[in-house]
């Protein structure tokens, strides 16, 4: 296993861990590096050993096989929001074209990293961060513009991700992490304002995806046309 050469509190941020439990590790952490383990208290050194092992091993040499961008941790995470938005949608009471404006902002999300075809490493799941407050403040002002054409619908956005990350195994934090005003509002659109919707929605997103995900930020390449599919979805 290669060495660490700073502390890893950003993965570990990734996996769950509280914030009180991350700042205790980088403490210990910076005073093992300056005195030793041998001074600190056996409770803190267990606590580092159970930090460490629960980080994922940082491999050294030959790298391994490069995983599909599908099979992504990131990725995964939006196709499953957006499963579970399709399947409240079929029970909601709207006529036919009519569409919620939340899944068709994940669908141009992973449109545009079908596209650009991001790493999606540990610099980029950070960086996604920023795509909470942008969500929030493009639904709201497509739902301000189109609000004589938009219908609310009441859905849990956090019920069916517990459920999934307690019977997986995972720790995968809620789409709208940390928003608390109206977070069970579903927007539904009018089938005559989903195409303008959904346009508005795609130029916002391919910017700020391009300027937000380090491993994009050499990328030269041309914006997807409008009639451009991934070829696993044609």
């Amino acid at each position: 296993m290669a060495k660490e050469l700073t502390h890893r509190a950003d993965e570990l941020k990734l996996l769950g861990w509280s914030q009180h439990d991350i700042l205790r590790y980088t403490e210990l952490w910076d005073y093992r590096q300056r005195w030793g383990a041998i001074n600190l208290e056996r409770e803190d050194r267990q606590f580092l050993r159970k930090a460490e092992s629960a980080l994922p091993e940082i491999k050294s040499g030959k790298p391994s096989v490069k995983k599909p961008l599908s099979e992504k941790s990131y990725y995964c995470r939006i196709k499953f929001f957006l499963s579970e938005m399709n399947k409240a949608e079929s029970l909601f009471d709207i006529s036919e074209g009519s569409k919620g404006i939340w899944p068709v902002l994940l669908e141009e999300e992973l449109r545009t990293l079908d596209y650009y075809e991001p790493v999606l490493g540990l610099p980029d799941t950070l960086k996604s961060k920023l795509l909470i407050p942008f969500r929030e403040k493009l639904v709201s002002f497509l739902v301000e513009k189109y609000k004589e054409k938009v219908k609310i619908f009441d859905f849990d956005f956090n019920k069916a991700l517990s459920a999934y990350n307690e019977s997986e195994g995972k720790n995968w934090q809620p789409l709208r992490d940390g928003v608390l005003d109206a977070v069970s509002e579903y927007p539904v659109f009018e089938k005559d304002t989903v195409d303008a919707c959904r346009k508005h929605i795609r130029n916002e997103v391919i910017s700020m995806i391009k300027k937000s995900f380090p491993s994009l930020a050499k990328l030269d390449k041309e914006d997807p046309s409008d009639e451009w599919i991934s070829e696993s979805k044609s």
